[in-house]
């Protein structure tokens, strides 16, 4: 083989090696989540419990039961976040 031949050949293996790794390796690296309520600002919430059920349905800011998701151990350093929804 010349050398053009032996790059090509590294070049098309490395590839396949690089698409042979799982898709659920990236979802390894994403940090914890955890939801946090009583932070949300009006429309901005992740889902909800109570009056709406869905994404970006709060009507008002920082209602008790609305959520954002956030990294684990987030909520506790926000004020008024709580880790259970409230009335």
């Amino acid at each position: 083989m010349n050398s053009k031949t032996v790059v090509a050949a590294s070049i098309i293996l490395g590839a396949l090696a690089l698409a042979s790794i799982p898709s659920h390796a990236a979802d390894a690296m994403k940090p914890a989540m955890e939801k946090c309520y009583g932070v949300a600002k009006a429309g901005k919430n992740d889902c909800a419990a109570g009056a709406h059920s869905c994404a970006g349905q709060a009507t008002r800011n920082f209602d008790k039961a609305s959520f954002v998701e956030l990294p684990k151990g987030a909520c506790a350093k926000l004020a008024g976040g709580s880790l259970t929804a409230g009335k």
